[in-house]
Order: structure tokens, then C-alpha cells, then sequence
């Protein structure tokens, strides 16, 4: 199970970021069908920047979707890193 202060530092971060409210079970869900390999598909990383889009109803145009997925696919994250990915979200 994560850190619990890491958790509450997410969900802070998300509901700093865009004035939504959004549950630790609403981020395992979407989490759980995230594999290393999602974060080298552009198809994959679409559909994913899509469904966080609708969780926390704030549209995402085209050209911010392609610059998030240039930069997750340039990264030199762990793809497991959860961690990591949220630091490098929170820098945006």
C-alpha cells in the first residue's frame, strides 16, 4: 500500500491544480490499468490523459495532450514511479 502522506499529497496536488475533489479510490482505479508500457504508447498515454481529463472535468486541448505525451515518452522516469511522475506533474 503507498505512503499514506504520499496519497493525501496527490490528492492535494489535484484538487489544488484544478478546484476538483477527487478520491484515493478514483486514483487506484485508473492507476490499476497503468502498465510500464502505456508510457511509451501514444495511443495508450492519449486514452490515459483522456480519462483523468473526465475525472476531474477539465478539457484538455489537443496540443497540451501532445506536449504531456512528448514529455512522459523524453522523460527518464521509472515508469513505476509513481512518485516521480506526480513531481514532474506538479512542475507544470
Amino acid at each position: 500500500m503507498p505512503d499514506k502522506n504520499v496519497q493525501k499529497d496527490v490528492l492535494n496536488v489535484v484538487k489544488k491544480k484544478t478546484g476538483k475533489s477527487v478520491t484515493d479510490k478514483d486514483i487506484y482505479k485508473l492507476a490499476s490499468g497503468v502498465k510500464p508500457a502505456t508510457m511509451q504508447s501514444d495511443a495508450q498515454l492519449k486514452q490515459l490523459i483522456k480519462q483523468v481529463s473526465s475525472l476531474v472535468k477539465v478539457p484538455v486541448s489537443d496540443q497540451t495532450m501532445n506536449e504531456l505525451i512528448q514529455a512522459i515518452k523524453s522523460s527518464k522516469m521509472n515508469p513505476g514511479n509513481m512518485e516521480q511522475l506526480m513531481k514532474m506533474i506538479m512542475k507544470k
